[in-house]
C-alpha cells in the first residue's frame, strides 16, 4: 500500500471521527449511549490507533460498543468468541484439508508434479476472524472483537501479542502477513481471572459500570419500540435494586431489555407484583437467583413507588 493511500485513509477516518464529542454523537445516531469516558478511549483506539480493553461486569454493553463502533466506521466487524482451550486453529486459519486432498488427487489424474510449497498456499486457507481481520482491503480498517478474553488461556493471551503490537500474524507455510489497514483491536473482558500485564501494557483500558437507571430506562426505549412511558423506568429500577442482592447472575441492560420486550408483547404498559410473578423468566436465568429474588418476593422489588 503505498504512502498516499495510507494517508488518505487516514484523513477518511479522522473526517469520521475529528473529535470525542463528534464520536459520542455518531455511538448516540446509532443508539449507543456512552458516556464521554468510554467514548474518550474509544476514539483513542480509532486515532493513535492502540488496542483497547473494555472491562466490566456481564451485561454492562462491553460488546455492543465494538458494534457501535464499527457502525460508526462503516467497516467490517470480525468478531471472536473466546472460551477456555480455543487455539490458533479457531482464531487464526485452519487448512483446507479436503480443498488439499482434491489437489492431489487431481494432480494424480493430470500425471502432474506436486510440491508440498503447492499446497500449502493461499487458496487453502481457511480464514479466521483474527486473519480476516488483518487481511481486510480498506479502505478503513475493520473492527476486531476479541470478546471475553478472560476467558481463554495465558498461552492464547500469548498468541496475540504479535497481533496486537505490530498488527500482524504469522503463518509458518506463508510468513508473517502484516496488515495494509491494521484493524481496531477490541478486547472485553467480564474478569473471570486476571490478564497478563504483557498484556494489558499494549492496550488502552477503560471499566464500564454498570449505568445509573436512569440511563438504562433510556437504553431500553431505544431497543424497544413503544416502550415509551413508566414501563422502561420501572424495569430499570427494577433491575437494579435486584442487583444489589448477591446473586450469582446478576441481571444486565440485556435483561432489561428482554424484559421490557416480553411485556410489550404481552401488552403491559405497568409493572406491578402480579406481573413480575409471571415474567421471572425473562430476568432471572439461574434457580438459585430465582430462589433468592423469590425470597424476597415479587411485592418487595416493585415497592418503591407501587404503595
Amino acid at each position: 500500500m503505498s504512502n498516499a493511500a495510507r494517508s488518505g485513509a487516514e484523513e477518511d477516518v479522522q473526517q469520521l471521527v475529528p473529535d470525542v464529542p463528534s464520536l459520542m454523537a455518531a455511538l448516540d445516531d446509532g443508539d449507543y449511549l456512552a458516556d464521554v469516558g468510554l467514548a474518550t478511549a474509544l476514539f483513542l483506539a480509532v486515532r493513535l490507533p492502540q488496542p483497547i480493553l473494555l472491562e466490566g461486569e456481564a451485561g454492562v454493553g462491553k460488546t455492543e460498543a465494538a458494534k457501535a463502533l464499527a457502525r460508526v466506521l462503516n467497516t467490517p466487524l470480525f468478531r471472536l468468541q473466546c472460551y477456555e482451550g480455543i487455539d490458533a486453529g479457531e482464531a487464526l486459519y485452519e487448512w483446507n484439508h479436503q480443498r488439499q486432498l482434491l489437489g492431489i488427487r487431481l494432480a494424480e489424474v493430470r500425471d502432474a508434479a506436486l510440491n508440498e510449497s503447492d499446497l500449502f498456499g493461499p487458496q487453502y486457507l481457511l480464514r479466521r476472524p483474527l486473519l480476516q481481520a488483518i487481511e481486510h482491503p480498506g479502505p478503513r480498517p475493520a473492527v476486531l472483537l476479541l470478546d471475553e478474553i478472560d476467558r481463554a488461556d495465558a498461552e492464547f493471551e500469548a498468541f496475540t501479542f504479535e497481533l496486537l503490537a505490530e498488527a500482524a500474524v504469522t503463518i509458518p507455510e506463508l510468513g508473517t502477513i502484516r496488515a495494509t489497514h491494521p484493524p481496531v483491536v477490541v478486547l472485553t473482558s467480564n474478569r473471570t481471572r486476571d490478564l497478563h500485564d504483557a498484556l494489558t501494557r499494549r492496550c488502552l483500558y477503560h471499566w464500564i459500570d454498570y449505568p445509573a437507571p436512569a440511563r438504562i430506562a433510556e437504553i431500553v426505549r431505544r431497543r424497544v419500540p413503544g416502550s415509551a412511558g413508566p414501563l422502561a423506568q420501572e424495569a430499570a429500577s427494577a433491575i437494579t435494586k435486584m442487583r444489589s442482592l448477591d446473586m450469582a447472575k446478576p441481571p444486565g441492560i440485556a435483561e432489561a431489555i428482554d424484559w421490557v420486550s416480553a411485556l410489550s408483547v404481552l401488552g403491559i404498559t405497568h409493572i406491578d407484583a402480579p406481573t413480575v410473578e409471571k415474567t421471572w423468566g425473562s430476568i432471572v436465568k439461574n434457580r438459585d437467583d430465582l430462589e433468592l429474588v423469590g425470597s424476597r418476593g415479587a411485592a418487595w422489588l416493585v415497592g418503591d413507588g407501587h404503595g
